[in-house]
């Protein structure tokens, strides 16, 4: 069955290259790779699998037409970032499945992770779900917990969720293909949505719980970035740890400088202090 069925993968970054690779890995014939520019269409090429990078799924028609004649049997979607017009979800037998980190319908939208981050989550998790008109909207194939780290940030749960999310889609191919794994339909009553973060949104409030601070750090880096003020200058807080109720920085950069350990950012800033940040 693998070798038969045809399948077009749809991803971008980094953390998508894991499921790329196990889906070959377990067998299986990637037809065509969707990607933007990033790790999962330099690691296609590398393959020789044919790889498209349209600005735009809509208005490209020449694109749609040699998708068409591609005649997938199944899309797998891993973290692409790209709205997928409704002409698109029609051609194959099987539709598409998306990988996407939580357990919905909590935490629809772009930014599951980093929400879940953000609000102090203990556990999260993957869901392989089938796509429809609507984000984050289709019915459920499987589901599978996470506990999520308080030393760990955005990247790091980012990667280990994707590869959880891997395994569990290469575990559920077989019975959905064979009909053995039916859809269900997910309680929209209990949807709640997540939105896309921006450069002011990770403007430090000091005043803030310094937990709430810690995780913001920790769900918003590398991008858009955690950032505060020091003597009128903007200071990128980029990593820290939470120890005995207090954030220890331990990566910060000046803006327009590099990153540096707060050692050595001390070496040339001795009248540093965390107090004088707002």
């Amino acid at each position: 069955m693998k070798n038969n069925l045809k399948i077009v993968f749809f991803g971008t970054p980094n953390f998508a290259v894991p499921v790329l690779r196990l889906l070959i890995e377990s067998g299986y014939n990637i037809s065509a790779v969707f990607a933007g520019h990033g790790p999962v269409s330099v690691l296609a090429q590398e393959l020789k699998i044919k790889v498209f990078q349209p600005t735009s799924l809509k208005r490209d028609e020449q694109v749609f037409e040699e998708f068409k004649n591609l005649k997938p049997d199944i899309c797998i979607v891993a973290a692409y970032g790209k709205i997928l017009p409704q002409q698109y979800l029609e051609v194959p037998n099987y539709g598409f499945l998306n990988i996407h980190p939580s357990l919905l319908p909590k935490y629809r939208g772009p930014s599951p992770i980093q929400t879940s981050i953000l609000n102090g989550d203990k556990e999260t998790g993957v869901t392989i779900m089938v796509v429809d008109e609507e984000v984050d909207h289709g019915p459920v194939l499987a589901e599978e917990k996470y506990y999520i780290n308080e030393n760990k940030g955005l990247i790091e749960i980012s990667n280990e969720l994707f590869g959880l999310g891997a395994a569990l889609l290469v575990k559920t191919l077989p019975g959905y293909i064979n009909g053995e794994i039916k859809p269900t339909e997910q309680n929209h009553s209990q949807a709640t949505f997540t939105k896309m973060f921006q450069r002011e949104g990770g403007k430090i409030n000091w005043n803030e719980p310094a937990e709430k601070t810690y995780n913001q750090i920790r769900a918003l880096n590398p991008e858009p970035g955690t950032w505060t003020t020091w003597k009128e200058r903007i200071i990128n807080i980029k990593k820290a740890e939470f120890l005995d109720g207090k954030i220890h920085i331990q990566i910060i950069q000046m803006e327009g400088g590099k990153e540096m350990s707060l050692e050595e950012f001390l070496h040339g800033h001795p009248d540093f202090d965390i107090s004088q940040l707002t």
